[in-house]
C-alpha cells in the first residue's frame, strides 16, 4: 500500500445500477504535509475491447449504439461508433472479449492477441480497459449480432480501414477506446496497403 495515503474512509452513496462511492483520505503532498481529501469514484467493473481487422478486404468491424451520457452531454442523436467492448462479470478478459465479439458483432474469434490494458478515467471511474486485436474473416461470421439481451440494440458496422481512420480524425468516431485502437492498428500496420 501507498504509505502516503492514509486514515481512507468509503461511504457508499449509490448502488442503483453500479456503485458509487465517496472516498475520504489524507494525502501527504510532496512537502510533507498531510491534505484531507475526498473524492468520488464510480465502480462498474474491468472491461475488455476488441478491434476487429481484415487483412485482405481493409476493413474493420465496428458497433454503433444509444449512449445516454453522450446524448445528455451534447451527441445530438445520442449514437455512438465504437469497438466492440463488455464488462469482465466474472470472465476473464480473453474470455470475455470472445463472448462480447460474438453477442455484439455475430463473430466466433477464436484467437485474441492483447495489445495494452489502460484507464479509461481515472479521475473518477476504477475501470481498466483490456485491449485486444483479431483478424476475422467472413466464414467467421455466425449470427447478425447486435447484442443478446433486450437493452441492446447494436448495428454492426464493417468499414474501410481508411475510412475509419477518417472517421476519427473528423469527428465522426469520438470513442477514445476506439480511436486507440485504430491507431494502435495503424501504427502497427495491421492493416498492409502495397
Amino acid at each position: 500500500m501507498n504509505p502516503k495515503v492514509r486514515n481512507l474512509s468509503t461511504e457508499v452513496l449509490s448502488d442503483n445500477w453500479y456503485i458509487l462511492r465517496k472516498v475520504t483520505f489524507e494525502w501527504q503532498k510532496k512537502n510533507g504535509e498531510w491534505q484531507k481529501q475526498s473524492r468520488e469514484a464510480y465502480d462498474r467493473g474491468n472491461g475488455a475491447t476488441i478491434l476487429l481487422y481484415n487483412n485482405t478486404s481493409k476493413t474493420v468491424i465496428l458497433t454503433r449504439q444509444f449512449r445516454i451520457p453522450t446524448y445528455v452531454n451534447g451527441n445530438e442523436s445520442g449514437m455512438l461508433i465504437e469497438a466492440c467492448a463488455g464488462l469482465l462479470d466474472k470472465d476473464n478478459p480473453e474470455d470475455c472479449i470472445k463472448r462480447e465479439t460474438e453477442e455484439e458483432t455475430g463473430y466466433h474469434i477464436n484467437q485474441v492477441h492483447k495489445v495494452f490494458e489502460a484507464y479509461m478515467s481515472p479521475g473518477s471511474v476504477t475501470e481498466i480497459l483490456y485491449f485486444f486485436v483479431a483478424e476475422y474473416t467472413k466464414d467467421q461470421k455466425v449470427t447478425e449480432g447486435g447484442g443478446v439481451t433486450d437493452e441492446e440494440d447494436i448495428d454492426v458496422l464493417e468499414l474501410d480501414f481508411s475510412k475509419a481512420m477518417k472517421m476519427a480524425q473528423n469527428g465522426e468516431i469520438k470513442d477514445g477506446k476506439t480511436i486507440m485502437l485504430l491507431q494502435y492498428a495503424q501504427i502497427n500496420q495491421l492493416i498492409k496497403y502495397n
